[in-house]
């Protein structure tokens, strides 16, 4: 981590986890000096991503929390973690989304963010599993003044029982996706690795997100430089299924190197010209 004393809160939130995980633990009176910043600014900045259940605070500093591999965050938990990738990833992914297309958007905070981006890219229809991508449509329409939008997205909502991270999952999504057929499906991941593949803790949403791969022409995933090495409890699909993987510029060199030994389109965003290095 390199000093800077005008770190916004969340970039240095984001350091500090960083740091954390990479390391195992950090002094406080080590971040104090990394960063620049007083004392209290680092305690606060702890408790913060304590809140978030990132971190365990011990005496003197933090350690990062050990997760099981069933443990699945709620959605308002995973919202409040790397802001700015996510956001920098969305931004790009957007650029992917071909007009007149039909594509499928999985649960997740990324997907929602990036659902965002996708408004203002005209007649798409999406099929979605999230309530809250969903949602992100359904407002954009129900404000739109003088009638439906010109160019608004067709959105259909599968059905099925709602996860902690507001998915819709089970037989009755299932079964809606697999009669579908979508040019491109944007997936959100709990974890993806070599080994394992894609990974999420949720036995029902990794069947939910088996049907969404089976069912796409072409599959980006959406995920931030965290989830890289993180492993859930039931893996849904290998890397060498995934046509583009869309991630942030903090994801290490050598986690590059590996991701692009298993799959064609590697796309960083804040690095890479939008789409760029992706299929065409």
């Amino acid at each position: 981590m390199s000093e800077n004393q005008n770190l916004l809160a969340e970039q240095r939130r984001a350091l500090i986890l960083d740091e954390v995980r990479r390391r195992g633990g950090v002094r406080v009176n080590e971040l104090t000096r990394k960063l620049s910043v007083s004392d209290m600014t680092v305690r606060r900045d702890l408790d913060a991503l304590a809140r978030q259940g990132v971190i365990e605070k011990v005496h003197g500093g933090a350690v990062p929390v050990v997760e099981a591999s069933t443990h699945e965050p709620g959605f308002e938990v995973k919202s409040t973690l790397e802001l700015t990738a996510k956001e920098d990833i969305a931004r790009v992914a957007a650029t992917m989304a071909v007009p007149g297309s039909a594509i499928a958007l999985s649960g997740g905070t990324t997907t929602f963010a990036l659902a965002q981006h996708l408004l203002d890219v005209p007649e798409l229809t999406v099929v979605t599993n999230s309530v809250r991508v969903a949602d992100v449509f359904h407002t954009a329409q129900r404000s739109a003044t003088g009638g439906p939008r010109a160019g608004a997205a067709t959105v259909v909502l599968t059905g099925g029982v709602r996860t902690p991270s507001d998915s819709l999952v089970g037989p009755v999504a299932d079964q809606a996706i697999g009669s579908l057929h979508f040019d491109v499906l944007f997936l959100g991941v709990h974890g993806i690795s070599v080994e394992a593949g894609l990974s999420t803790p949720n036995l029902a949403e990794a069947e939910t997100n088996r049907r969404f791969v089976h069912s796409a022409r072409r599959v980006v995933v959406v995920a931030d430089h965290t989830k890289w090495g993180t492993v859930g409890l039931s893996s849904f699909a290998a890397l060498e299924q995934v046509d583009t993987f869309v991630t942030d510029s903090r994801l290490s060199a050598r986690a590059r190197e590996e991701i692009e030994e298993h799959l064609p389109g590697l796309v960083v965003a804040g690095e890479t010209a939008e789409g760029e290095r992706s299929d065409s």
